[in-house]
């Protein structure tokens, strides 16, 4: 296990390989994993791809038509396969959906193919990120605050069991959570890579 001294919005957790050329960002809807992504990319010179718009891309249409249709299974069946192929590929930062953690064997493809980075935010936030939000499926309900809760209590010990760095976003800039993950991937290369 390495454990690398960094500010205290950023912890560590079992990274017991070599740093993988990939990154894997998980986390809930609203959490801000495509906007970090992006920037993560730019900044490590790699290929940046969002899981859940490159199934809209490939299928033709949006998710929220892909639920409608299949509803929820269907989609995470789409979801498996994609996860499949895109984890397979070198050198990408990988935005998965909210939901990606919820078969065992896409956390297997996420923990043993790259870092796993979870992303985290308190509740509130998440829910004013995604007020006006009418793309997510799954909060297009009466109680949307509820339903993010109730996700949340389902999925955060499935973010924690594969992360190897957890990172609280809260209110803080884009730049300072990349710079804070850059310094981890850092650490991880110089402790397999001792100079």
């Amino acid at each position: 296990m390495l454990i690398v001294q960094i500010p205290d919005a950023v912890r560590v957790f079992n990274l017991s390989r070599s740093a993988a050329h990939n990154l894997f960002l998980i986390g809930p809807m609203g959490v801000g994993k495509t906007t970090i992504g992006r920037q993560l990319a730019r900044s490590l010179h790699r290929e940046f791809i969002d899981c859940d718009r490159e199934i809209e891309h490939r299928t033709g249409v949006r998710i929220a038509l892909i639920f409608e249709i299949e509803g929820e299974a269907g989609f995470r069946e789409r979801e498996s396969q994609m996860l499949d192929q895109l984890t397979r590929r070198q050198h990408i930062v990988l935005a998965t959906g909210g939901g990606a953690v919820i078969r065992p064997e896409n956390r297997r493809m996420l923990s043993e193919r790259g870092v796993v980075v979870y992303l985290r935010a308190p509740l509130a936030l998440l829910v004013e990120r995604t007020a006006r939000d009418r793309q997510r499926p799954l909060l297009q309900n009466t109680d949307p605050r509820a339903k993010l809760a109730a996700l949340l209590a389902e999925r955060e010990p499935l973010y924690r069991e594969i992360a190897d760095l957890i990172v609280n976003t809260g209110h803080r800039t884009v730049r300072h959570i990349v710079n804070e993950i850059r310094i981890f991937l850092d650490a991880c290369q110089d402790a397999h890579h001792p100079r």
